[in-house]
């Protein structure tokens, strides 16, 4: 197992996020990734190695050039607005719902920030565009290393911020560029024929969805709490099956608030059997555990000792796989448990 550690995944650290009409502190931190570095490190689990520069070639195909732009000045436009901005994160306050225009892009800043955003708990920072693109050369090169055939099956990204809520062109979930979709797309590009995208976290990888939705070369499954209460609450029902040349290539398997382990390994064993089928060449998986039964966000009741069934079950598939780092809140708890899937899964 080869580990792609994002090296200033902490310069990207929101002050507040919105939640209930009060601004509350982060639930994504840096601490997130420093107790599952350290975890791994403990166990002796993986080769930890440091990204290339990121491919801006491959994020552009993946994600929409005028959003990367955006990203890539957003913080530079923020603070020249007011220099006392500096102290501030950036948080969209208007967005272009039903019936508004997408296809101009304002001058405004403000409602540049709405047009490329879909929620207002995902602060964009000082070092965001730094850390994101740190995280998607991690993705990009875990791919290739695997694509690579010298030995290594399995890589992972252990970068924040998280990646599977962002969509070609919008933020949002503390996502910003999907690093589960620019995996895929370097598969593809390494000679994968199709690839499959199986997401674990509590919440549904809306992004990774819409990237892929008319594609029949990527399929996309989550399992997932209910939309219907759980965020993000838009995408994730289990009649979203893809679209024209993507027909049948998406698999959604929500889950009531509360499932345990037992209903929840039931829901991933059908999303493998869809794997399987798909004839999939290379696996990537959106590894939050969420699913944790301690995490303050989110309602599964998975325990500590359930990843390491959850490591075997996904190895099993026999595929080369990338793990890409997900969600997981409970701070302190998120090692153990990344570290048990990485664990089991090696066997």
């Amino acid at each position: 197992m080869l580990i792609f550690h994002n090296p200033v995944h902490d310069k990207h650290s929101g002050r507040h996020e919105m939640f209930r009409g009060k601004l509350v502190p982060c639930h994504e931190t840096p601490a997130r990734l420093e107790y599952v570095l350290e975890a791994l490190k403990q166990r002796g689990i993986g080769e930890l190695r440091s990204p290339a520069a990121p491919d801006m070639a491959l994020i552009k195909r993946v994600h929409a050039p005028r959003y990367v732009d955006f990203l890539e000045s957003a913080w530079r436009e923020w603070v020249a607005l007011d220099p006392a901005n500096a102290q501030l994160d950036v948080l969209p306050s208007i967005w272009p719902v039903r019936g508004f225009r997408h296809d101009v892009e304002p001058t405004n800043f403000s409602a540049r920030v709405g047009l490329f955003s879909f929620d207002s708990g995902c602060p964009l920072t000082a070092g965001t565009w730094e850390a994101a693109t740190a995280g998607a050369a991690c993705a990009i090169e875990a791919a290739r290393a695997v694509s690579a055939g010298h030995g290594a099956r399995a890589a992972m990204a252990l970068t924040r911020p998280p990646g599977h809520h962002a969509g070609a062109d919008f933020f949002g979930g503390y996502c910003f560029l999907n690093n589960a979709a620019l995996a895929a797309q370097a598969l593809r590009d390494a000679g994968a024929q199709r690839v499959a995208v199986l997401d674990v976290d509590y919440h549904h990888g809306n992004g990774t969805q819409s990237i892929f939705y008319e594609r029949g070369d990527v399929l996309t499954v989550s399992v997932h709490g209910d939309p219907t209460t759980e965020y993000p609450f838009y995408l994730g029902y289990a009649d979203e099956r893809g679209q024209g040349a993507g027909q049948d290539c998406n698999l959604n398997l929500p889950l009531p608030a509360g499932s345990d382990f037992a209903a929840w390994t039931r829901a991933l064993e059908q999303g493998m059997d869809a794997v399987r089928a798909f004839k999939a060449d290379a696996l990537v998986i959106a590894l939050g555990v969420d699913t944790y039964e301690g995490d303050p966000i989110s309602k599964f009741k998975l325990k500590s000792a359930d990843y390491l069934q959850v490591g075997r079950m996904l190895a099993g598939l026999g595929l080369p796989a990338v793990f890409t780092m997900e969600g997981g809140y409970a701070v302190a708890d998120v090692g153990v448990n990344v570290a048990n899937v990485l664990e089991g899964y090696a066997g």
